[in-house]
């Protein structure tokens, strides 16, 4: 996870992947973790010719249709870069944001316990400050919050809209530039440790199993901007 590291180290992996993803011929480039979206997107986009697209925009454009306060929860490394209120305000000057940290929440994602009652108690302590200053929209900024909303959302109780910052750059991606086959997508997941994680990982964000999970040596992706000598191993 980004969350917890430095915006140098993030700003590192990032054009490392970068690079290695625009050997693909892209149409377009997401930046789909938020903390990466929230230090590393002007970098990108200032380095490749083809759109970079990161998702606090979006996010912060959906949250804004509410009206009253605008909740957001994420990583430390999200929270702290300030980059949600500064694209919130950008869209509505005089919004008032809250911004909470929840970084327990991505390990109880990712072990799968998103029905557990200690989920629900560290969300009851996490967003006991929504509840003296009630929000009308709370971002989930971070990728594995989603897979929390049931129990987010019981714990703020009905009145709260919950903002999907991924479903929201898939939607404004999808009226950008639109789909030009009306084929079933394919889906090549690139990976730079032992699969066998994020196979099981990956099912329960994409809700059935990874086809295909293929290996990117870290070597790789440190020969920024250079030629492979052999190609990434698919990963059994």
């Amino acid at each position: 996870p980004y969350g917890p590291k430095s915006p140098e180290t993030v700003q590192r992996f990032a054009r490392q992947d970068g690079d290695f993803l625009a050997r693909f011929d892209l149409d377009a480039l997401v930046i789909a973790c938020n903390t990466a979206s929230a230090v590393a997107l002007p970098e990108l986009k200032a380095r490749y010719e083809f759109p970079v697209v990161g998702v606090l925009e979006p996010g912060a454009r959906a949250a804004c249709r509410f009206d009253g306060p605008i909740g957001v929860i994420g990583t430390l490394g999200t929270m702290s870069s300030g980059a949600y209120e500064r694209a919130i305000r950008a869209e509505r000057p005089d919004a008032e944001v809250i911004s909470i940290p929840c970084p327990l929440f991505v390990p109880l994602a990712e072990e799968g316990l998103v029905d557990h009652p200690a989920t629900r108690l560290l969300a009851e302590e996490y967003l006991e400050p929504f509840k003296a200053k009630p929000v009308t929209s709370l971002v989930l900024g971070c990728t594995h919050y989603p897979l929390l909303a049931p129990v987010i959302a019981s714990v703020l109780g009905e009145g709260v809209a919950l903002v999907d910052s991924a479903v929201e750059v898939a939607q404004a991606l999808d009226s950008w530039i639109g789909s030009t086959t009306s084929e079933a997508p394919q889906h090549r997941f690139f990976v730079t440790d032992p699969a066998s994680r994020f196979r099981e990982i990956g099912m329960r964000f994409m809700g059935a199993p990874l086809a295909s999970v293929e290996h990117a040596p870290l070597e790789e992706l440190t020969r920024l901007g250079g030629e492979a000598e052999t190609p990434w191993e698919e990963t059994p």
